[in-house]
């Protein structure tokens, strides 16, 4: 027996519109492997979009098989992330996205249904087993099935055996919707009015506070901070007067250091993380301005920054409001 799972979110974009899939899906498709083709996981979408989930296919392969594009598009990424060689082949309103890779393509080259583009490589969580072959509008996940014409009316075919499993992963997910929205609204009230406070380092903006997928750890979660782009070694400065709190070593977040502040009358604590080294210590009284330490990339850190924390009133809070 077969337990039928009905795949219409999977066409549904922003704001909650379907879009028609003529409109979004090339119509010569094919499958992105030559020879028979097997399915060891299929596309399983998150309850929300920041949960975690399978975003994609996965295809049995063998280490070194050659990996081809699923429609005519343009090469737009060739090369190495977080790991693992990645291909991506835009297709218009679409594109498509392989990996375990190494690339045969090179960005920028015009490719028919069927031209090889690379052939499979280590790392991600394949790790050469597998092809994980995925399909988005925008920032919108869609099952590559569609591709093929699989997707359009089924997602996926269960067993019977397998119905357990799916309807646990079913239950885990919305569970998980439930806490990040009960999370969400513990944040803090924004500010009225700004803060004063003056930037700690010199830097843009590299990842700004809510939910985003993880750079390290692969799952959508939320990003407690603000990111600031800097070079390791750029000094950190109090943005406001306050009071060193503490200072720790966190496996996720690094060196750590915390700074309380009132401000117009009101609790303030400002976290800074990933630090190579910080030059005061827990009791010590700060001016605006005055040296903290210096940007590091120790913790879960693809490079050096500065990721910045604020807490009002003992709750957790966007920290650009106060700047």
């Amino acid at each position: 027996m077969l337990v039928f799972v009905l795949g219409l979110a999977a066409l549904l974009g922003v704001g909650g519109r379907a879009p028609a899939a003529a409109d979004v899906i090339p119509s010569e498709g094919r499958w992105p492997l030559t020879g028979s083709v097997r399915l060891i996981e299929g596309y399983d979408p998150p309850a929300q979009r920041w949960l975690a989930g399978h975003r994609g296919v996965d295809l049995a392969v063998h280490r070194g098989q050659a990996v081809l594009a699923a429609a005519a598009g343009r090469v737009s990424y060739a090369g190495r992330l977080a790991g693992r060689g990645v291909v991506v082949v835009d297709h218009g309103a679409v594109r498509t996205t392989y990996e375990p890779v190494e690339p045969l393509a090179a960005v920028g080259d015009e490719v028919e249904a069927g031209n090889v583009i690379g052939r499979i490589g280590s790392g991600g969580h394949c790790n050469g087993r597998c092809l994980h072959w995925g399909l988005k509008r925008g920032d919108t996940y869609l099952d590559p099935l569609l591709l093929v014409g699989a997707g359009r009316s089924v997602l996926r075919l269960l067993a019977a055996d397998q119905r357990p499993v799916a309807e646990r992963r079913a239950a885990k997910r919305t569970a998980e919707a439930q806490v990040a929205e009960q999370e969400v609204s513990t944040f803090a009230a924004v500010p009225s009015g700004r803060g004063g406070f003056s930037r700690p380092v010199s830097g843009g903006i590299t990842s700004p506070f809510g939910m985003r997928f993880h750079p390290v750890l692969h799952v959508w979660k939320l990003h407690d901070g603000t990111d600031f782009g800097a070079g390791c070694g750029t000094p950190i400065r109090a943005p406001a007067p306050g009071r060193v709190a503490s200072r720790s070593y966190n496996a996720g977040y690094g060196n750590r250091l915390m700074v309380d502040h009132e401000i117009d009358g009101r609790r303030v604590r400002t976290g800074y993380n990933h630090a190579t080294r910080y030059v005061v210590s827990p009791g010590t009284e700060v001016r605006r301005g005055q040296l903290l330490g210096y940007v590091g990339s120790t913790g879960y850190s693809t490079g050096c920054h500065l990721h910045l924390m604020l807490w009002v009133g003992g709750r957790l809070a966007t920290p650009m409001t106060m700047f």
